[in-house]
């Protein structure tokens, strides 16, 4: 591979393009449609390319890194603070070169058609619980209006909602009715897609070693582990479990100077639905831990953070641990060992 490194605007149709022999001089500009994109890469000799972490750039970084090409993925908040003037596809490509040239930059994993699959999965999962969550909070806010308070949860809505609906009795307007009853079996059919994502998701699971070891951490399971191993990759290019922990956003904010030290909120950088459901797993194990008799040496910790900061940041520290445990079991490929307390 030559020293020549390739940075690429992506875009629906037209890409620009912008050749590099030498650090900071642009020497070639291309400005390429989609056929011409790919016969652009076929016909080069190998060389670093650089895109952008955006919408279909995995697709084109495993298509590009067939022709022997390396190709790196750079955050889109990195590049834009070398973006020097307007933004246009010139800027942007020129911006990907002086990223380049930052030895800090931590780059973005490729992913495989695998991982984008499980993903993927997650994301129509997340879409589809939202649809039901909006559903939910309409039919209950319109059944309120008329004097019926069902109890909070969606368990068993759709079954107390029935019993209201189809009491004639009750003082619910009969035009409401019907359109209402549309939306109760719009709940079940969502509540049934989201029942099958979610087989499809735990099969994926029982074919993936690492998400099974990383099933074996008190409060990670199969949502965390399987979206943990399809948005992160590879847990190895964090150095430690606290980057990876830094990495999802959840270590403090820092503002020090001199000998002043002072730590924030969390940062909330990063992947925010992995960082969610990191939280929802430090607080299953909180609530676990409550009802336990013989607690290992983290739930006494867990339980101890509560006392002392209330329970929704403990949450978070708990979340935290579990993204340090995840580190460890990934990169040594063991099981979770809880220790006694």
């Amino acid at each position: 591979m030559n020293s020549t490194v390739i940075a690429v605007d992506l875009a629906k149709s037209i890409f620009e393009v912008a050749v590099s022999e030498k650090p900071g001089v642009v020497s070639e500009r291309h400005r390429l449609n989609r056929r011409e994109f790919a016969t652009f890469f076929g016909s080069r000799l190998a060389a670093t390319v650089l895109l952008e972490a955006c919408g279909s750039s995995h697709g084109w970084a495993r298509r590009i890194g067939r022709f022997g090409h390396r190709v790196l993925l750079i955050p889109p908040h990195v590049v834009r603070r070398y973006v020097n003037g307007n933004k246009t596809d010139r800027a942007d490509a020129k911006a990907l070169l002086e990223a380049y040239r930052n030895a800090e930059i931590h780059f973005v994993p490729v992913k495989s058609e695998a991982h984008q699959a499980v993903t993927g999965l997650h994301r129509i999962r997340s879409g589809w619980v939202g649809t039901r969550t909006a559903r939910i909070n309409e039919t209950r806010g319109l059944l309120r209006e008329f004097g019926h308070t069902l109890p909070v949860g969606a368990a068993r809505f759709v079954e107390l909602a029935s019993a209201v609906i189809g009491d004639l009795e009750n003082s619910l307007p009969q035009a409401l009715r019907s359109t209402l009853e549309l939306i109760l079996a719009e709940i079940l059919e969502l509540e049934t897609r989201i029942d099958r994502v979610e087989k499809l998701i735990g099969t994926i699971a029982k074919q993936t070693p690492v998400v099974a070891s990383l099933r074996t951490i008190s409060g990670v399971g199969l949502l965390t582990s399987t979206y943990a191993w399809a948005s992160i990759v590879d847990a190895t290019r964090f150095p430690s479990g606290r980057h990876l922990a830094k990495s999802v956003g959840l270590t403090p904010t820092e503002q020090s100077s001199g000998n002043r030290r002072w730590l924030g909120h969390i940062t909330k950088r990063g992947d925010r639905y992995l960082r969610t459901l990191l939280i929802h797993g430090g607080r299953s194990v909180l609530r676990a831990a409550k009802v336990k008799k013989n607690r290992s040496r983290f739930e006494t910790w867990a339980l101890d953070r509560e006392k002392a900061i209330g329970h929704n940041r403990a949450a978070v520290a708990v979340a935290n641990k579990l993204a340090r445990f995840m580190w460890v079991v990934w990169t040594k490929g063991v099981d979770y060992q809880p220790q006694a307390a």
